[in-house]
């Protein structure tokens, strides 16, 4: 039997180059994506992260071997006491201040996503945890990863974004994080392979959803 994470991807791969070929990715490749369109990921992203670091404290909780409660309470402090703030500081080079951040709005988009991931966790055992936010850590880096492979952007700020998720850090967490998948679904009977390839495939689909509200923009109809 094949690896959950292969079967996984399989199963995502065409929402995976949908997103390659979205015009926001494109844009960071050839550095023509709009400022004011990049901004709006910025500001979504910061919200995001917020949640997205919860995941790594029911992943903790969770977890069923010290070696595991380690990776992810690391993970959960990394997040929290560093990447934010460097997401604080990296919104700056954008003319986007703290108090901005802090007082965005979550949009639609946003909103059910995270939900979605919480609610998994929360619900869920570690195995569908973990299925369920690495389209996110995976994913971020197979993107960076294509498009470090061209001709870099100009902007420093659209080639540094490249350059973070493509780094050497980014890719050993995703690879942890596919060994941890495939530990935790070994065994598995048909009916959970099956849920924990769901999971993946619907994470996939709002990391899609998530760059197309960044281009669009995006608000509460009411």
């Amino acid at each position: 039997m094949i690896p959950i994470t292969e079967e996984q991807f399989q199963a995502a791969r065409p929402i995976w180059e949908a997103q390659l070929e979205h015009p926001f990715v494109q844009g960071l490749k050839d550095g023509t994506l709009e400022v004011e369109r990049f901004k709006r990921w910025v500001l979504q992203d910061y919200l995001y992260l917020k949640e997205f670091a919860r995941l790594f404290a029911w992943a903790v909780a969770k977890a069923d071997r010290l070696e595991s409660m380690g990776w992810y309470a690391g993970v959960l402090n990394l997040t929290l006491n560093t990447e934010m703030a460097l997401h604080r500081s990296y919104a700056a080079r954008f003319g986007i201040s703290p108090e901005e951040l802090e007082r965005q709005e979550m949009w639609p988009t946003t909103r059910a996503y995270t939900d979605f991931l919480i609610r998994t966790a929360a619900d869920g055992d570690l195995a569908d945890l973990v299925a369920a936010l690495l389209p996110c850590a995976w994913g971020y880096v197979y993107i960076a990863t294509e498009l470090s492979k061209g001709p870099l952007p100009s902007d420093e700020r659209y080639k540094e974004w490249i350059a973070q998720y493509s780094s050497k850090e980014f890719c050993e967490a995703a690879d942890w994080l596919k060994g941890e998948m495939n530990r935790l679904a070994a065994g598995a009977d048909a009916a959970k392979r099956r849920r924990l390839v769901e999971l993946f495939v619907l994470s996939s689909r709002y990391e899609w959803l998530f760059w197309e509200m960044c281009w669009r923009g995006e608000k509460w109809p009411v």
